[in-house]
């Protein structure tokens, strides 16, 4: 099977590349190597498949229409992995037009290429920031999505509605996954996991939010490809019984799929931190501030649907995850 993969510089991109390289697939990884962060860290992360014969990384950005186009045509894709994208709730506020270059006319150039070329099956990301004001827990695919309290959470609900469309219109299989908090090495500098234990090694003073009463269903990265690649090779099927008043606005008459993909066991930000402080053996120096603009109370995956449909159950536990993270940080960096 042959596969493209948008993103593979990044985070889940580059350990989806792996887990699909692993399996015997073809792997084409494309990404724009931005500097929204550390680009070396990207280039570290594309290094691990120099040795792989069945991998070809071309920087592009998905945002390149005519570029995009040729890609598709040349490459002939049976499943496209779409990971490429703006992220970050916060910088979303500062830099909205770089949200809707990637998020949205990205999204549109990947959804052309796989109607034109006949794709089998376009996963792309979604995330757990579209329930936005929702405050009933666990998070269901059942819920309205229709007040994000971020443009890059609005970006995410645009896709999935973008998404339906092609999926109704050209047939074209869609399966959206909303990731809830990934962690785990090679993971983003953006992201708390990552700042935590950054900063508690350098003896740096961490900020944490709303005073420390929030809860993240952290769920590690292994577990998050897992899903991924099962969510890959289960393609949605048009329902011809569907119907908008009885019917999940996770699915559809159209081959379209919407899933949660998390731990489904939200753990307190305070006790998380714990777990980094006890696995380095130092105490962080705590800064307690107010709730930042965009950020929501909890998040909670409700993940019954995709045990359902593929079989997926997170495995990897906090103090596991964060040993694992804490060693990858402390050889990388070295």
């Amino acid at each position: 099977m042959k596969y493209l993969v948008t993103g593979a510089a990044g985070f889940i991109g580059a350990a989806t590349c792996q887990k699909l390289l692993a399996a015997g697939h073809t792997v084409v990884g494309i990404d724009n190597l931005n500097d929204y962060y550390d680009v070396n860290l990207k280039l570290a992360r594309l290094d691990l498949f120099k040795d792989h014969t069945s991998f070809k990384f071309i920087k592009l950005d998905i945002s390149e229409r005519a570029l995009m186009s040729e890609l598709f045509k040349t490459e002939q894709f049976d499943k496209v992995i779409h990971l490429a994208a703006q992220a970050g709730v916060r910088y979303s506020i500062e830099n909205p037009d770089a949200y809707a270059d990637s998020n949205l006319v990205g999204h549109l150039n990947v959804l052309e290429g796989c109607r034109n070329n006949k794709v089998k099956h376009l996963v792309y990301a979604s995330s757990s920031s579209v329930y936005g004001l929702n405050e009933k827990t666990p998070f269901e695919t059942t819920d309205s999505v229709d007040h994000p309290v971020s443009f890059y959470a609005a970006t995410k609900k645009a896709n999935e509605l973008m998404a339906h469309s092609y999926s109704h219109l050209y047939s074209l299989p869609t399966t959206g996954l909303r990731f809830f908090t990934v962690y785990g090495p090679w993971g983003r500098p953006d992201m708390a996991p990552y700042i935590f234990t950054k900063k508690i090694l350098n003896n740096e003073t961490i900020d944490i939010n709303n005073n420390g009463d929030m809860w993240r269903d952290f769920t590690y990265i292994d577990d998050i490809v897992e899903g991924v690649v099962h969510a890959a090779d289960v393609i949605p099927k048009a329902n011809p019984d569907w119907r908008v008043e009885t019917g999940s606005p996770a699915s559809s008459s159209a081959p379209y799929a919407v899933y949660n993909i998390g731990h489904g066991s939200p753990i307190n930000l305070m006790k998380f931190i714990e777990a980094i402080e006890s696995e380095l053996g130092i105490e962080a120096k705590k800064n307690f501030r107010e709730m930042q603009a965009g950020d929501v109370y909890k998040t909670f995956a409700d993940t019954q649907d995709l045990f359902a449909a593929t079989g997926y159950k997170a495995k990897v536990g906090v103090k596991e995850g964060v040993s694992e993270l804490a060693k990858w940080y402390k050889t990388f960096y070295s």
